[in-house]
Order: C-alpha cells, then sequence, then structure tokens
C-alpha cells in the first residue's frame, strides 16, 4: 500500500504500519478502515485481522502489523514526492513501539528527497518520542494532529509540544465547531468534510471560524471538500475559489 496518491494535499502514500483503533468521533466513518476490511476479505496478509464486523459495517479491532518490508520503499522513488506517511493507519497508535517508529525516522532521514507528512491523532505520543530521541528537527519531516470537533482541540497543544520544520492540522473530517482554537505556531490547516457513505455534514460556519484562525495566525489554509455521499458533486470551492495553500518550503505540483 503505497504509491502515488489521488489525495489532494500529497502526492504519495507509504504504510509501514497497518491496522488502527477507533479513538474518537472521527473515526467513525474512516475510509481506512472500509478498505482494510476490503482487503482483509482479498485476504491481503498486511491486513489480517484488522477489522471485525459490527452490525452492518466493519470496524477496526486495534490489531497493527508492523510491515518491515515496506520501510525501505521510499529510497527506491526517484523523483521528490511529498509523502502521506500511514495514510492507513497512525505512526502513533499505542500498538506501534518507539523502536519501530525509530527505524521509519531514519528511513525519512535517509530520504531526504522527499517530504514526508505524518499525521496522528495522539501527538502526545509523538511529542514523548521526539522527547526521548532528543535530536535536531528533520526538515523533510511535516508533523500533524487531526482536530475533527471540540471536544480534541487539546491535540493543538500537544502538537506545539513537538520539534518540527512544519506544524500541520487537519480538520478532517470536520463534524462540529471547534470553536476559536488558538493556531500559533501552526503552520498549515487542512480542512474537510466527510464523504462516503453515512458521511456527516459539514456547516459553513465550522469552516469560516477555521478560515478566520488562519487569516489571523498567518496559516496556510487548505479546503480539501464538502464532502457528503457524492464529493465531486458538492466540489471543493469556499468563498467563491478553491484553497490550495501549502507551506512555502514545498511548492506543491
Amino acid at each position: 500500500m503505497a504509491g502515488l496518491s489521488d489525495i489532494e494535499w500529497t502526492d504519495a502514500t507509504w504504510n509501514p504500519v497497518s491496522g488502527c483503533r477507533v479513538l474518537s468521533a472521527g473515526c467513525t466513518n474512516c475510509y481506512a478502515m472500509r478498505m482494510a476490511a476490503r482487503l482483509q476479505a482479498m485476504e491481503h496478509s498486511s491486513y489480517k485481522g484488522t477489522t471485525r464486523k459490527s452490525g452492518n459495517r466493519h470496524i477496526w479491532t486495534g490489531k497493527t502489523h508492523l510491515l518491515e518490508h515496506t520501510l525501505d520503499i521510499p529510497l527506491t522513488w526517484k523523483k521528490p514526492r511529498l509523502v502521506f506517511v500511514n495514510s492507513m493507519s497512525d505512526l502513533f497508535q499505542d500498538g506501534v513501539p518507539f523502536e519501530y517508529v525509530e527505524l521509519v525516522w531514519q528511513i525519512m532521514e535517509q530520504a531526504k528527497l522527499h517530504t514526508f507528512q505524518i499525521l496522528t491523532k495522539q501527538p502526545e505520543r509523538m511529542a514523548e518520542f521526539l522527547r526521548q530521541r532528543n535530536k535536531h528537527a528533520l526538515k523533510n519531516v511535516w508533523l500533524g494532529t487531526s482536530v475533527e470537533d471540540e471536544r480534541v482541540v487539546h491535540r493543538i497543544a500537544e502538537l506545539k509540544r513537538c520539534r518540527a520544520v512544519v506544524r500541520f492540522i487537519s480538520f478532517e473530517p470536520l463534524i462540529g465547531p471547534v470553536g476559536r482554537v488558538n493556531l500559533s505556531n501552526i503552520d498549515w490547516a487542512i480542512v474537510g468534510g466527510e464523504s462516503g457513505p453515512n458521511s456527516r455534514p459539514l456547516k459553513i460556519e465550522w469552516v469560516d471560524e477555521i478560515f478566520d484562525q488562519s487569516e489571523k495566525f498567518g496559516v496556510h489554509f487548505f479546503f480539501k471538500q464538502w464532502g457528503g455521499v457524492n464529493k465531486k458533486h458538492t466540489g471543493r470551492t469556499f468563498k467563491g475559489r478553491t484553497w490550495d495553500e501549502m507551506p512555502s518550503m514545498y511548492s506543491h505540483a
């Protein structure tokens, strides 16, 4: 599960871990959970035991696989890429030991050609890993956290504890207001509605308050989608235009 991606804010994905767990409300309709269930049904060894049936859907079991055979994949890519790390999982979930995270970090340090984006719902573990590692921030690694509503805005403070050249927040899927969050020392905000089956609505006032805070603190603003069952129909226009801003150290093709 690595290669070019159709996610609007990255070029490629790299998944050195498979499996995850439901942590907060933003996980309910997770696309990765649905995809993992399909791969498990196809007897893909990397996803064995990662999901189970619950009612009329599949959910994460919490089982993880450390996919060591995938670690060297970024070193084989010859052209620079913006790489989303663990699009199908979370590198800093409890089931992934710091010893394995260190192996991932060493690959990113070697693969200076690429820029890596790490997104987690457990930024407190990311901060603890970096504290223990006690080394300088890698220039080609961006660190982010997911914030889906006001119940998890505490993750922003945890992210700010992490040494990074770029810190970013994915307000996706945005399923409720986040309030007037303090975006100081944050470089990039991604906002998007939930898509796919049973997707929850995205209200414009929720997007407005994040946009206003992004402007106040000089944060690059990226609006990914309104979402819904047919995300192509609802589009990605906000305030009459598309918003594809990214940190200036990387020019997205």
